[in-house]
């Protein structure tokens, strides 16, 4: 894989110091984090990291396509640096999210490629919700 610094050239994105932070932080922590998790999560190491730079980093990272804007449920929008097809299942108990690949869903895995009769798919959000096997109480 590129590194993050050049990963976000390629997007056509200047790779500031806090720009490659925020990168390394959605690629590094798959659990769907919102705003605050991100801030909470960098703030110490980037003192001057603002929320207002956080969430414009996020909203240039969604209009280039190198993160995933999700929102699950009407308090808040969470963020994923994985923008390979994929769903999402987020637990009823604990809240966490978590990602299904096109691989786990075959009858899904090539919907992105058709048409409906004049309209071309281009994205899918699938969203399932339900007990992850934690809050059930059952080993992984």
């Amino acid at each position: 894989m590129l590194k993050t610094q050049e990963y976000l050239s390629a997007h056509g994105i200047r790779p500031s110091a806090q720009r490659i932070a925020i990168m390394n932080y959605l690629l590094t922590h798959k659990t769907h984090p919102t705003v605050d998790e991100i801030y909470t999560a960098l703030h110490p190491e980037l003192p001057t990291l603002s929320k207002t730079t956080l969430y414009n980093t996020l909203k240039l990272f969604y209009d280039k396509n190198v993160t995933l804007m999700l929102t699950l449920d009407e308090r808040q929008t969470r963020f994923d640096g994985n923008v390979e097809p994929h769903a999402h299942f987020q637990c009823n108990v604990c809240g966490k999210v978590f990602d299904i690949m096109m691989e786990e869903l075959p009858e899904l895995k090539n919907v992105c490629k058709h048409k409906i009769g004049e309209l071309t798919i281009s994205t899918i959000e699938l969203n399932y919700r339900g007990e992850c096997a934690s809050c059930r109480g059952e080993k992984n």
